[in-house]
């Protein structure tokens, strides 16, 4: 594992330069920190630019920028690095205008495509399913509407499915995906996305678990009782995402971006363990150079 900051003390001491930021995202992109050719895979080349090589054998040239997040910007990586320090290192996380104000950037369009950018980059690619013993159950988010209906059917909100992995009785990891009913085929494709073959799958009454154990899990499945909470482990984690969602977001989290407002949540989730925030810093970090670079139209037009 390539080494972190643990502290901001470290931190700006080891990312004070625009060379100390390029280096590390060689370092990440790269493995050895040695540009390898796209095109022919040659390890010899010449820098040609701050941020640009040519090959050696092919005279490729090309961006180390190129396939990452910071493909085509405008403003400094010591900015960008401090941003993904600022986001890692609160533990709730912050809204752009919070962001805006922290950096100083002048646009608040900037800092709202900056946290949207990273909050794509905050799910790894073919990440573990989860495993074991798994509370599933969906729920509504989105400001109640008055006299409308509550539960499964409401109207004008975002139904979302929440699987938790549980140890005894103690909440392991999380996923979060918007679903478009509680449908069996809804509900029955967001666990073979998110659960591992095998696993004991946890859930209440609903008729749309039925028939789990023909696509390879085992089902427990958990009677209505008035006088118990069902599934609470899968319960707790809706309650403090909806709480975040008021705290953090200040309620203001538009519907068609929420999935990558669940995927920051369960980023950190996920890391809340994490003994260093400079660890969230790195595996954030890690994930922005192999990401698909997406521009503020290709977020908007979602």
């Amino acid at each position: 594992m390539i080494d972190y900051p643990r502290n901001i003390m470290e931190f700006e001491r080891e990312f004070s330069t625009e060379k100390q930021c390029r280096d590390y995202i060689l370092k990440l992109k790269y493995g050895d920190g040695i540009y390898t050719c796209s095109q022919c895979g040659s390890k010899k080349s010449w820098p040609v630019r701050e941020t640009v090589y040519e090959c050696a054998k092919c005279h490729h040239q090309e961006s180390i920028l190129s396939g990452t997040i910071f493909q085509d910007t405008h403003k400094p990586l010591l900015l960008w690095f401090h941003a993904i320090w600022y986001i890692t290192s609160q533990k709730n996380g912050t809204s752009a205008l919070g962001l805006q104000r922290v950096l100083g950037i002048g646009s608040y369009k900037t800092a709202w495509t900056w946290l949207h950018k990273l909050r794509r980059a905050m799910v790894r690619p073919g990440r573990d399913k989860l495993k074991g013993r798994v509370e599933v159950d969906e729920t509504f988010f989105g400001a109640p509407e008055m006299g409308g209906k509550r539960g499964r059917g409401a109207e004008n909100k975002v139904q979302a499915a929440i699987a938790v992995e549980i140890d005894e009785k103690t909440i392991g990891r999380i996923r979060i995906g918007i679903i478009d009913d509680a449908s069996q085929i809804s509900l029955h494709n967001f666990v073979k996305e998110v659960v591992e073959p095998g696993s004991t799958v946890i859930t209440d009454g609903w008729r749309g678990y039925n028939g789990l154990e023909g696509i390879g899990y085992q089902h427990e499945r958990i009677e209505h009782d008035d006088n118990e909470i069902l599934l609470p482990h899968v319960h707790t984690v809706i309650s403090l995402i909806k709480r975040w969602i008021l705290g953090t977001l200040q309620g203001s989290c538009s519907q068609e971006h929420l999935s990558y407002y669940f995927d920051e949540y369960t980023f950190r989730f996920n890391r809340r363990t994490s003994k260093s925030r400079g660890m969230l810093f790195y595996r954030l970090l890690q994930n922005a150079v192999i990401l698909e670079p997406t521009t503020y139209e290709d977020i908007i037009a979602k």
